[in-house]
């Protein structure tokens, strides 16, 4: 859906912006300060004349050596981490901006449809200056929807919101992705948000893609930092298998092999959610506890044991199947284990975060 090979020189860096995306769904742009992530998303939308490179989305060139479309030409929505706003117009007005930017017979999402889904209806004949940050954003997003973009750019749209509005904007992200089928590039300085959001990611390291592909390989990947973060864990995709309502919970499966208990889950049978599994919530045994609070106790594999930034503790990379799941502990009890790469040991799962809304 996207092919990108991007230049972008300025006398302090050099940044390029190799990767493919070919795949539906949202991609999280993340990094260190620094490492060019807005950078991207202006390059993507052409806001940076001194880019040059190739650039394709959805089948159709939007730069090349040859020729470069400007940024009005391009299929695209921006959500900022500020809305900007039309001050001078209303919500409906806001909106009816970016409805008429689009022709008649290229229109795939509808108005009524998008006021109505985004919880607008009520703000049409409001001005900017009475709404709070997170109706702002709201409006913001609508806008950039009802320009039926083939791609939408957000960066860091909820940065400076409460966490009340932050949750509400989040989980309005995820409906749009699911609802309308619009590839998202989402930039984000929050590794927790993107674990909720991401279905892919692209990490970026000194100006240069240095690794994209799905989120949970490169949250597991050793090569890269995101596994040494204090908020480091695993996004595992399941479905839903079975309700037990006496206990108010759901099982779920990984692979068709392996199954976790879940708090209840108000959605059909079969359906595919995700769920965030913190490392410092998975401990280790060498056998099946049989009296223990802790519900789910999943057979596992070694892969590899890893230094932590804590001294006093490791990380142990385990495979599930195909996925790969995150255990942090001390190295008192990794020695204790006698861990060993590719040994059959029980992952301990204390904790399971329900990422879906």
């Amino acid at each position: 859906m996207i092919e990108a090979d991007l230049r972008l020189n300025w006398p302090s860096q050099r940044l390029h912006y190799a990767f493919e995306l070919d795949e539906p769904g949202i991609t999280a742009v993340f990094g260190p300060s620094g490492s060019g992530k807005t950078s991207l998303l202006r390059c993507i939308a052409g806001l940076e004349p001194a880019s040059i490179g190739h650039l394709q989305v959805g089948g159709r060139s939007w730069q090349s050596p040859e020729r470069r479309l400007p940024t009005h030409q391009r299929r695209l929505g921006y959500v900022f981490q500020e809305p900007s706003l039309f001050t001078h117009l209303d919500v409906g007005g806001n909106l009816r901006f970016g409805w008429r930017r689009t022709p008649r017979a290229e229109r795939r999402i509808g108005f009524t449809e998008v006021v109505a889904g985004l919880g607008l209806s009520d703000l049409l004949d409001r001005m900017p200056g009475a709404l709070s940050g997170g109706q702002r954003q709201r409006v913001a997003i609508a806008r950039a929807l009802l320009t039926n973009p083939d791609l939408l750019l957000m960066d860091e749209p909820v940065a400076a919101l409460d966490q009340a509005a932050k949750r509400d904007i989040l989980s309005l992200v995820q409906h749009l992705s699911t609802s309308y089928a619009i590839p998202i590039l989402y930039v984000s300085h929050d590794l927790v948000e993107i674990q909720r959001l991401a279905d892919w990611m692209l990490y970026l390291e000194g100006g240069q893609v240095r690794a994209s592909g799905p989120i949970n390989r490169l949250l597991t990947a050793p090569e890269l930092p995101l596994a040494q973060s204090p908020d480091a864990g695993s996004v595992l995709a399941v479905h839903l298998v079975q309700q037990d309502p006496r206990y108010a919970l759901s099982e779920v499966s990984l692979d068709g092999a392996h199954q976790l208990w879940v708090a209840q889950i108000d959605r059909p049978l079969g359906s595919a959610v995700k769920l965030r599994i913190s490392a410092r919530d998975v401990s280790l045994a060498r056998t099946r506890a049989t009296h223990t609070s802790i519900t789910n106790v999943l057979p596992a594999r070694v892969i590899d044991i890893r230094p932590d930034p804590d001294p006093a503790q490791v990380l142990v990379r385990l495979a599930l199947g195909d996925s790969t799941l995150l255990s942090r502990i001390t190295r008192r009890s990794a020695d204790h284990l006698s861990l060993r790469s590719g040994e059959p040991i029980f992952a301990q799962i204390k904790s399971v975060a329900l990422m879906d809304p």
